[in-house]
């Protein structure tokens, strides 16, 4: 028989029902569109649970259009330099090249894995005007806002924040996503809730987020016939998705709760392992632990692979830390910095040590305590 297969991080639909019921609602009213009213509430649900103007959310087809129109809307183009995370999925860096910009990539710091604020700095004396600093929350860990904020005031530099990842985590008590001039939030499949596709740009600024939702909507004047006098995209949430999303948001507080007993379960678990550390995080903050990550010690004897293999055999499945942008083949060539300046290729970065011993591991919320046993179980087997 073969045995259960154990997901990295799968949707998880509500028990009670919500979102059958949303989606069920727009094909009562025959609203199969791009747009309707589970847009609009999706919209004004989502700002009011991160603490912002209800007007102030547009629900877009992916979290990397989000950080696309977050980007336009900085007026980020050709010839600007962009300050973005190295540790991160290619999604946060791709949308500054469709605005025709360069990358400058942003070590990572060992207390959170997320944009050290040194290697920030070390970044602007090089270059004293990039148009944005794009700074992700990794794996639903908030980074040091204070430090980097006091930063991008000091030089007057806009910041974009991606909580892709950190939707429901916390810094000082406030929502990631609410820091910065304009925030992200995606709703991919894997994330801690989710609509199928889809992704949300938040600002304090409502008329740019209304002229956002003007751009994803193929930039359309208003007019009888079809006028256009900018470029547009096709980048609005359809209505059966938002409803998918209404329904996910209502539970969002119970998968926090779950993803954070994943994370302490295997901390719990791994303490008496040297070799073993979980992913740290401050203590002003509350991660939503979208993904538990463990890190080897430089010299364990077991390696992340023979962990991601041992599980694979078991059906279990698991990933590695993002590899770096800086180390990414589509970016040969754009500058990185540490807390020691421009790095020269071959030294190694925290970003890099980080991918190098780090291993994603299975936190999908359907996971049994039986589950749970039989990862750590596999796990432990190897030490």
């Amino acid at each position: 028989m073969d045995k259960k297969r154990i997901f990295l991080a799968s949707p998880h639909m509500s028990d009670e029902g919500y979102e059958q019921a949303y989606v069920k609602e727009a094909f009562d009213t025959n609203w199969i569109a791009p747009l309707g009213e589970n847009v609009n509430k999706f919209e004004e649900e989502l700002a009011e649970y991160v603490g912002i103007n209800t007007k102030n959310a547009a629900a877009l087809s992916a979290g990397t259009a989000a950080m696309h129109m977050a980007l336009k809307a900085l007026g980020v183009g050709k010839g600007d330099i962009v300050f973005c995370s190295s540790l991160t999925f290619s999604a946060s860096a791709n949308p500054i090249t469709y605005q025709n910009a360069t990358p400058v990539f942003i070590d990572a710091e060992r207390e959170t894995w997320n944009m050290d604020p040194k290697a920030l700095e070390k970044a602007f004396e090089v270059y004293p005007n990039p148009k944005a600093v794009v700074l992700v929350h990794l794996y639903g860990t908030p980074a040091k806002l204070d430090e980097i904020l006091e930063i991008c005031n000091k030089h007057d530099v806009p910041l974009v924040e991606d909580a892709a990842e950190s939707l429901g985590s916390t810094y000082n008590g406030k929502e990631t996503g609410t820091f910065g001039k304009y925030g992200i939030y995606s709703f991919n499949g894997n994330k801690i809730i989710t609509t199928s596709g889809g992704g949300m740009l938040v600002s304090d600024d409502t008329d740019m987020i209304n002229k956002v939702r003007f751009w994803v909507t193929q930039s359309r004047e208003k007019a009888r016939h079809y006028e256009h006098k900018e470029i547009g995209y096709n980048y609005r949430m359809s209505n059966i998705l938002a409803g998918i999303g209404r329904g996910q948001l209502k539970v969002l507080d119970k998968r926090i709760e779950q993803k954070t007993n994943i994370y302490n379960t295997y901390k719990n678990a791994f303490k008496d392992i040297e070799d073993i550390e979980m992913q740290p995080y401050l203590d002003n903050t509350k991660p939503n632990h979208w993904l538990s990550v463990m890190l080897l010690k430089e010299n364990s004897k077991v390696t992340p692979l023979q962990i991601m293999e041992a599980l694979e055999k078991e059906n279990i499945e698991t990933r590695p830390v993002w590899k770096p942008m800086h180390l990414q083949p589509v970016f040969d060539g754009c500058d990185f910095f540490t807390k020691d300046g421009k790095s020269s290729k071959g030294e190694m970065s925290v970003s890099e040590d980080l991918f190098n011993r780090g291993v994603c591991l299975p936190s999908d919320t359907k996971n049994t305590p039986e589950d749970m046993d039989r990862i750590i179980g596999i796990i432990k087997g190897l030490f």
